[in-house]
């Protein structure tokens, strides 16, 4: 098991000293002849888990990922965070803890998710469009939709409106 940002090689073990490791998910006795290393711990293979789907990490690949001290696999790393784990209005990074928003496939800061022409913040229950990477809340939604009319916009992807959930 490989974190991303931590140490990658556990520090050497003998052969007779395995059964002294202590795994960092239950705190028993680590005497299982595999064993993973990640976070700067030891880890009986039943134990690592994704913090969202409770995948055996060892399982399902030979890498995690850790964002405020939440263990992830590849695919809840993403949905969660974005390829980046960067939000897509401002590109800073999105605590683990954080609650977000997203919008086809882009993750947001609540405070970030916000109408491109207002600024005023989105929040569930919104009707709002989502038009070349730009949301618009339903008040400033371009005037080309409003007409029926796509004119500028003809070339460009082009979503109904949405609600925010």
């Amino acid at each position: 098991m490989v974190n991303p940002g931590g140490s990658t090689q556990p520090p050497p073990v003998g052969a007779g000293s395995l059964s002294w490791k202590r795994c960092a998910g239950c705190g028993g006795k680590i005497a299982d002849r595999f064993l993973l290393y990640t976070m700067d711990s030891y880890w009986h293979s039943r134990c690592l888990k994704c913090s969202c789907c409770q995948a055996q990490l060892g399982e399902i690949g030979t890498s995690c990922y850790t964002k405020s001290g939440m263990i992830l696999c590849r695919n809840d790393y993403i949905r969660l965070f974005g390829n980046s784990g960067a939000c897509s209005a401002c590109g800073q990074s999105i605590p683990a803890s954080e609650l977000v928003m997203r919008a086809q496939g882009n993750v947001y800061h609540l405070k970030c998710f916000t109408c491109s022409t207002c600024r005023n913040r989105l929040v569930p229950g919104d009707r709002f469009h989502y038009i070349n990477g730009s949301l618009f809340c339903e008040h400033d939604r371009p005037t080309a939709l409003i007409n029926g009319h796509l004119s500028s916009l003809q070339t460009n992807p082009l979503l109904p409106d949405q609600k925010v959930c």
